[in-house]
């Protein structure tokens, strides 16, 4: 267990990472922020940085020299840095994580091995590969690349009759991941949290709407029966128990079925805190930043009680410039990256609506009555 005034040492420079050191300051620890990005904006807030690349190990190692813990604030850190990284420090979460989550086939087949649903897949490795895999799961599918895919970059709908081979070299002929479309009414999300002695808390399912691949909106609760809540809970707990996970951790799902026969399917995992829990930071009695603090540095968790009915909106590209607006609203909440330029489909912020004139009961399996 970490003592206030431990530093906690943040992999990456980004938005969450900013938010997670101001979330470590309120509760009295310092922290380090290694980035290659010297315009980083978790810099703006941390005691100490290294503008670094990953991959230089020299820099690594006096990183890890000043700091009690190191977690991570996106999943594609190098494995390489991690498992260099947990063999001179704590590493919150662990490397297992990582090896998982960062790669599309992996992540699937973990899930699938765990019992738990998800859309079909198939592994593709070239062009004779890609052909067997339609044949195997049919069309309408995505063809996604194994790594380093995110708010729809890094894949292609495939629909019938369109030209496999055309396909297969806009996606750069990489290793690959053939996954047939879910017929779902929502998308949700559950974020999570876990500690070293499998102690867990999860926010309400949160409901999400995006627009051109990026998250726009996240409203709790979401509009989603009690078993199906239930069954989101269930799953994320399963997770992170086989993740032996530590720290705030999301699961994205496809909502399928209505009224009683109404599941979740998952879509993906997100080893970090998640754009989905941004709603936290006003809408709960603990942040998700906070959540994850507490959890990395051995603390008891934070209570997730809701405060209200709360929207996160996401601030993107010139979205920010409505931000006086935003300020001047009754009941809004704004929280601004600090990054200078608002380029096009660039997260720059987010602003937070609760409406409090509500009960803040949960749509978690204890609050059945809510």
């Amino acid at each position: 267990m970490l003592a206030p005034g431990s530093v906690i040492g943040i992999l990456g420079g980004g938005q969450l990472g900013r938010m997670i050191a101001l979330a470590a300051a309120e509760l009295g620890l310092k922290t380090h922020v290694l980035c290659p990005d010297p315009d980083s904006p978790a810099f703006q807030v941390s005691t100490q940085h290294i503008c670094a690349a990953y991959d230089d190990f020299a820099a690594l190692d006096r990183f890890a020299a000043g700091v009690d813990v190191v977690t991570y604030e996106f999943e594609n850190v190098p494995l390489a840095t991690a498992e260099f990284l947990a063999a001179r420090v704590p590493l919150r979460p662990g490397a297992k994580a990582l090896a998982i989550t960062q790669d599309r086939l992996a992540e699937k087949t973990f899930v699938r091995d765990l019992g738990i649903e998800t859309a079909p897949f198939a592994a593709v490795d070239d062009l004779p590969g890609l052909e067997a895999a339609v044949a195997e799961i049919g069309l309408p599918a995505v063809l996604k690349t194994r790594r380093f895919g995110y708010d729809g970059k890094g894949q292609v709908t495939i629909r019938p009759g369109d030209d496999l081979t055309a396909a297969w070299h806009a996606l750069g002929r990489q290793s690959a991941i053939l996954e047939g479309f879910v017929s779902f009414s929502r998308e949700v999300s559950v974020v999570a949290a876990r500690r070293a002695d499998g102690a867990f808390s999860a926010f309400d399912v949160t409901e999400n709407v995006h627009r051109e691949h990026i998250l726009h909106t996240s409203t709790v609760p979401a509009a989603l029966t009690v078993e199906a809540a239930r069954q989101a809970r269930s799953i994320a707990l399963a997770i992170g128990s086989a993740l032996d996970y530590e720290g705030v951790f999301a699961v994205e799902l496809f909502v399928t079925g209505c009224a009683s026969s109404e599941r979740v399917i998952v879509n993906e995992i997100a080893p970090r805190v998640h754009n989905s829990g941004h709603w936290t930071q006003d809408g709960a009695v603990t942040s998700q930043f906070e959540q994850h603090v507490r959890a990395i540095a051995g603390w008891p968790l934070g209570e997730v009680a809701r405060l209200g009915r709360a929207e996160m909106t996401n601030l993107i590209g010139a979205d920010v410039h409505e931000w006086h607006a935003l300020l001047a609203e009754p009941g809004a909440r704004l929280h601004l990256y600090g990054k200078e330029e608002a380029r096009a489909g660039r997260k720059m912020g987010h602003v937070v609506r609760v409406r409090r004139d509500v009960t803040a009961c949960a749509n978690l399996p204890e609050n059945d009555g809510c």
